[in-house]
């Protein structure tokens, strides 16, 4: 079968689940047997979102190949089969990195280079070269629809119908249904006014996914049909949830699917949905209930951690538990009376981060949770300074900390490698992408994980200093997976401890089937920011 895509625009405003959306009609399609991959086309200048403030862009996705990416493709694996690489991301800064450097190649034999047709060629050619061994290419175009710096996107999907056939096209604009109270009615105008702006670049959409807060009635999908020109069996409630889980179940009653088939032309077999309604099932109906703290230095921003957070509902999901999440200010924990932030709470998770800020208040987190016996998990950063904390207060060395932190440090048990020394281009020395590690036998990691060589992936720089692995081992640590030559410490815990635990991986997670897995290995695949 000759490969089909699906273009996702959307209107009105930004933050509407476009990533979502894409991800949820993914796993329709895949239920429907369907080899699918997605694909993230953003927008902004940078060339990725690696050096971008998470208060400003949410978490930064880390590919099994390396690449820093946008947080919605790890919506794309939690949702799908469909393995996130570098290609799967590009750019305006990446777009036009390319372009520069055709033309100062001559690749272009002294042509004026242009937005059309080389901009809008370059990216045509980036959504074309995911395209092998498919059904299906789903392309989720970011921004609004009248920003400016997204018309070359929204140029170079328009030719594309042109030049695939209209029936291996199939464009999907997601905009906002607002229901206003003082009104008591949902208005459709800002929905009329965002297909006008889309027409009017030359894209009549095929399908609308109109957000709202209630099902739309038949009354209201006829009137948007009659103005936007579209079917009315095209009009979808992307309706709210209460978990995002439910997404593709609601698309699907919708007949999302069934409409995205007949535009497309595609024989499939009918959706099985039986491990999507037992996820929601267990999301609504959990058995049991866990507070995990959440202490960081981006907690303003939740979706700074949102692999993370995803990792831990997905963890109770298939633990038939409902994890409550409580994301703590690490910075305000460095105050008095900080230990009432922690009150109540079943468990302690550190993720990372870059920079001082809010250190010294993740390492009281970390000794609080060590002295009462609460079950730690400490992830990259996490990881980092629980060993900074076990130096100084179980092994008395005073002042101990990261070199990243303190250069002068007398005892820098966190610190780069001496070949990373060497390298002067910072991003030279980043750890990126997977990594193997071997579990020592018989450890908490390896009954978590259930299996002794793992791989995970990794965004970070610096790494645990060997010259205090014996001190530290003395001291009751124990360092359970390392990589395949020995150097590298890639797992710590303590083993007097119920549930403490160290790693310096970024953590993400893929959706699994609920089951008796560990709640660690499910919270181990994927990339998560730091």
């Amino acid at each position: 079968m000759k490969t089909k895509f699906i273009f996702i625009t959307g209107g009105v405003l930004s933050s509407l689940g476009k990533g979502l959306a894409a991800a949820s009609i993914g796993a329709l399609l895949e239920c429907r047997g369907l080899r699918i991959t997605l694909l993230k086309l953003d927008p902004y200048i940078n060339v990725d979102p690696g050096t971008m403030n998470p208060f400003q862009h949410g978490e930064v996705f880390v590919t099994e190949d390396g690449a820093e990416t946008d947080l919605d493709l790890g919506h794309y694996e939690r949702y799908t089969c469909a393995q996130m690489s570098k290609k799967n991301n590009y750019t305006t800064g990446q777009i036009y990195y390319n372009v520069i450097r055709k033309e100062r190649r001559g690749d272009y034999l002294g042509g004026t280079v242009q937005v059309i047709p080389h901009i809008t060629d370059e990216i045509k050619g980036c959504i074309l070269g995911v395209a092998e061994g498919v059904d299906l290419v789903i392309v989720e175009i970011g921004g609004t629809v009248g920003d400016i710096e997204g018309l070359p996107f929204l140029e170079a999907i328009r030719q594309l119908r042109g030049d695939l056939g209209k029936e291996n096209v199939c464009y999907i604009h997601l905009t906002l249904v607002p229901f206003i109270s003082a009104a008591g009615e949902l208005k459709t105008k800002p929905t009329q006014h965002s297909v006008k702006e889309l027409r009017e670049i030359g894209i009549q959409p095929d399908i609308l996914l109109c957000r709202t807060d209630r099902y739309l009635s038949k009354e209201i999908k006829a009137k948007i049909a009659l103005f936007c020109n579209v079917a009315p069996d095209a009009v979808i409630t992307a309706k709210d949830v209460e978990s995002i889980y439910e997404v593709p179940l609601v698309f699907h009653k919708e007949g999302l699917d069934d409409k995205i088939v007949e535009i497309l032309n595609i024989w499939t077999r009918a959706p099985v949905l039986d491990e999507w309604e037992r996820i929601v099932e267990r999301v609504k109906h959990p058995e049991h209930e866990a507070c995990v703290a959440i202490v960081g230095k981006y907690v303003h921003l939740t979706e700074s951690y949102k692999s993370l957070s995803e990792a831990l509902v997905h963890g109770g999901i298939a633990n038939h538990c409902r994890v409550v999440l409580r994301y703590v200010d690490s910075e305000q924990l460095e105050g008095d009376n900080w230990e009432s932030l922690l009150d109540g709470v079943d468990a302690i998770l550190v993720p990372g981060g870059f920079g001082k800020r809010g250190v010294e208040g993740k390492i009281r987190a970390i000794r609080y949770a060590r002295e009462r016996d609460l079950p730690y998990f400490g992830i990259c950063l996490g990881m980092q300074l629980a060993v900074v904390e076990f130096a100084r207060d179980v092994c008395g060395l005073q002042g101990a900390n990261s070199s990243e932190f303190d250069p002068a440090t007398p005892h820098p048990v966190i610190d780069l490698m001496p070949d990373q020394r060497e390298i002067h281009e910072k991003g030279g020395t980043m750890r990126l992408g997977s990594y193997p590690c071997r579990i020592v036998s018989g450890s908490l990691a390896h009954r978590a994980y259930g299996k002794l060589e793992i791989s995970e992936r990794h965004r970070h720089r610096y790494e645990f200093n060997n010259d205090y692995r014996d001190l530290l081992e003395k001291g009751g640590m124990r360092f359970t997976g390392l990589s395949p030559d020995g150097r590298l410490v890639e797992i710590t815990e303590l083993p007097d401890r119920r549930w403490f635990l160290g790693v310096p991986v970024p953590s993400g997670v893929q959706v699994a089937p609920p089951g008796p897995a560990p709640t660690l290995q499910l919270l181990h695949r994927g990339g998560h920011s730091l």
